[in-house]
């Protein structure tokens, strides 16, 4: 079996394409396992299949690393778990697109950090604009705790991207994911277990689940990856910003969520905030080709 998940010879534009689309029909199939599993059962079933999936897919040497590694991937993969847990606590109670939207301003913020430039301070205020339009008292779709959990799914978000670069630079990418999965399981699994909600499993509900880590982690990570190698970050980061759109379109289409008007002028603030935060920045190189 190849060391290498497979590659898919799609080309990167809509490789990255597929792979937005991918992810949000993942979450649409999660969503309709909440009465059953909740978003914490979800979770667990969602990164338990996604860790075993990887470990076929690319059989990772976890004897060879060294403890270098290991002090990389072991943070990422524990970020990673946290982000997906924070982001399913936010779908059960708040619209696919708020979710993302809302969780989309943690990256943002990465990238506008530190920056002096006044033209992203404005980018900074759309955004903010958008979270005062997605706020309750603009009406239904959203409560507190929801967009609590978006926020927080976003600030581990960008602990992720910010880990994720640190290991990608001591471990390549396919065993990055796989290994990093394995330890995203550590802090999910017990609330499933101690839950009992993966103890109604069905072969029914346990399918659903695989088709979640399939959309959701496992094809999503490797179109990412392939087209990465081909792709400059920036590029990449501005196809990425049409993702709460995309989201909100998929709650729509797949969910029946309906935005209110204000709801979806809070969506494309964060669009455009995201787009212009990203063509504000110097282009770099793709990845290893």
């Amino acid at each position: 079996m190849p060391e290498n998940p497979p590659r898919f010879s799609l080309p990167a534009v809509p490789a990255v394409l597929l792979s937005i689309v991918s992810v949000q029909g993942g979450a649409a199939i999660a969503k309709g396992l909440f009465p059953v599993l909740g978003p914490l059962g979800t979770t667990s079933l969602r990164i338990g299949l996604s860790a075993l999936l990887l470990l076929v897919l690319v059989r990772p040497r976890l004897g060879r690393l060294t403890w270098v590694q290991w002090r990389a991937v072991v943070p990422y993969g524990l970020a990673l778990g946290l982000m997906n847990l924070l982001f399913y606590c936010a779908l059960a109670r708040i619209p696919l697109g708020l979710t993302v939207a809302v969780e989309f301003l943690g990256p943002l913020a990465l990238a506008l950090a530190g920056s002096r430039r006044w033209l992203d301070v404005g980018w900074a205020l759309l955004a903010g604009a958008g979270i005062a339009l997605i706020a309750p008292w603009h009406g239904q779709g959203a409560d507190l705790l929801g967009l609590f959990f978006a926020l927080a799914a976003g600030a581990s978000w960008a602990v992720y991207i910010v880990l994720g670069h640190r290991t990608a630079a001591v471990l390549p990418g396919p065993q990055a994911v796989a290994i990093g999965m394995l330890f995203a399981a550590l802090p999910v699994l017990p609330f499933g277990l101690v839950g009992g909600a993966l103890g109604q499993l069905t072969p029914h509900l346990l399918l659903l689940g695989a088709l979640v880590a399939l959309f959701s982690s496992v094809l999503t990570f490797s179109l990412e990856m392939q087209a990465l190698r081909t792709m400059s970050p920036r590029t990449f980061s501005i196809l990425m910003s049409l993702e709460p759109a995309a989201a909100a379109v998929s709650g729509w289409l797949l969910l029946g969520e309906r935005l209110l008007p204000a709801q979806w002028l809070a969506v494309g603030f964060i669009v455009v905030a995201s787009l212009g935060a990203t063509l504000g920045r110097p282009a770099t190189k793709p990845v290893a080709g």
